[in-house]
């Protein structure tokens, strides 16, 4: 990490003594005096220096999510060549360009286009698929950055700035801006305006499996040319998920961010239909990304006694539910007094109530998402289907996008069965259970 860089506290960690509690998944660490000012000092404004001490423990709380750094200048926009992969998209290309005049070189690669692509770089006489073509494209890469960008993006002016800053610390590998669906006046445009699965949301992050952002997309995306040679580019053998792929791999090599701050506009699919298609198509990816990457891929990641209880509450057992949930509370406060007495017990039940909660909202996610073929047959199953979709009915009011919300999921599960067929897996299905709420450490 870089002396010079600034920091800012995650809006959802708190502090309460000399405990920092934040991140994704959530982390508990107790600081020692040091820490406490180290900390004290970066949130009032003070820069990294280059003690040992102070790069050790932004690190660590910046690898957790619990600091966000903000590094001084960093490389430039002419070290940067643009990789655009198109397929019967001449128009867009010409504007993308002019959009990203600023950089170093662009490799336009057309995808067996209909019509070939004027001025493409690199032209593939039949389409071999997305992964194949930015493999091409980056291959013709000579400076030390690549940025994919799909042909129907657009990057706001300045989309760079925050993006390479970050390239200072040369443990960060590649950097992902926010992908933003362009406004529209139909109803499919204003719900992919809010619910797009390229916008993952406006909060930075590190990019970790089984997190809060556990994947970026390559429609956007500025790498290391280095780092992608590294892990050997896009495997071409996937036609979806290929993404979500040559990013869990680059985490192998060194870190992934997503910086919000960074803006991509994104036109999305023109019809219900063919929006339907690619949604479904998305989905077939879980069952061979979960066989390329165990343990990184799940419907829901929670605690198994957070789950115990949701269950009782699912069969009509809300007194159980809540001793289960009181136990829990209990068995937590016992752990936290035995190593931090700097945890008051209100402090205790907000965090055992932020793991319920966090909980529930990610089991209803994967029941709408994944386990609705499972839930419809019985009338419990349709009451629990309708109990997950009240917080969006509630949001939005919108009768129109509460039937997207559906189409959305019922789309994107029925890919991942049909996955998981193709593939001969279950492992798609299957939540993975963790012992504990949050994890622990120990700061400087």
């Amino acid at each position: 990490m870089k002396p010079g860089t600034r920091f800012t506290l995650d809006v959802a960690a708190r502090r309460t003594g000399a405990v920092v509690i934040g991140g994704s998944p959530l982390r508990l660490v107790r600081l020692g005096s040091a820490g406490t000012r180290m900390l004290d000092g970066w949130t009032a404004g003070e820069p990294l220096t280059e003690s040992p001490g102070q790069l050790r423990l932004a690190r660590k709380l910046v690898d957790a999510g619990i600091l966000h750094p903000r590094p001084p200048a960093g490389p430039s926009p002419s070290d940067v060549t643009v990789v655009v992969p198109v397929k019967d998209d001449a128009t867009r290309v010409r504007r993308l360009r002019e959009a990203t005049a600023e950089c170093g070189g662009h490799v336009v690669v057309d995808d067996g286009s209909t019509e070939p692509v004027p001025d493409a770089d690199v032209r593939h006489e039949t389409p071999r698929g997305p992964a194949a073509a930015r493999n091409s494209g980056s291959g013709r890469a000579a400076t030390e950055f690549v940025a994919f960008l799909d042909a129907d993006t657009v990057p706001d002016p300045g989309w760079l700035d925050a993006l390479l800053p970050h390239f200072g610390d040369p443990s960060v590998v590649a950097v992902a801006p926010r992908v933003r669906s362009s406004p529209g006046d139909s109803l499919l445009a204003r719900y992919e305006l809010e619910q797009s699965s390229l916008d993952l949301g406006a909060r930075p992050a590190p990019v970790r499996p089984m997190s809060k952002v556990s994947y970026v997309p390559t429609a956007a995306l500025v790498v290391r040319r280095g780092a992608l040679t590294a892990a050997g580019g896009f495997d071409e053998q996937l036609r979806y998920g290929e993404d979500v792929d040559l990013v869990w791999r680059l985490l192998d090599i060194g870190a992934v961010r997503y910086e919000p701050a960074s803006v991509v506009r994104h036109e999305p699919r023109p019809t219900v239909r063919s929006w339907l298609r690619q949604r479904f198509d998305y989905g077939t990816s879980a069952a061979p990304l979960s066989q390329r990457h165990p343990e990184r891929l799940a419907p829901a990641r929670v605690s198994a006694v957070t789950t115990a209880a949701w269950a009782l509450v699912a069969v009509g057992r809300p007194l159980s539910a809540t001793a289960v949930a009181a136990g829990a509370t209990a068995l937590l406060a016992r752990r936290l007094s035995t190593s931090t007495r700097d945890v008051p017990n209100s402090e205790v039940v907000r965090l055992a109530a932020r793991g319920q909660l966090g909980a529930g909202r990610l089991l209803a996610a994967a029941s709408r998402r994944v386990w609705w073929p499972l839930l419809l047959p019985t009338r419990r199953g349709r009451r629990l289907l309708a109990a997950a979709y009240l917080p969006f009915a509630a949001q939005t009011g919108s009768p129109g996008r509460l039937a997207l919300r559906i189409a959305d999921d019922v789309a994107y599960g029925a890919g991942v069965w049909t996955g998981c067929v193709r593939h001969r897996t279950a492992t798609p299905l299957l939540p993975q259970f963790t012992e504990r709420p949050f994890a622990q450490g120990r700061g400087r």
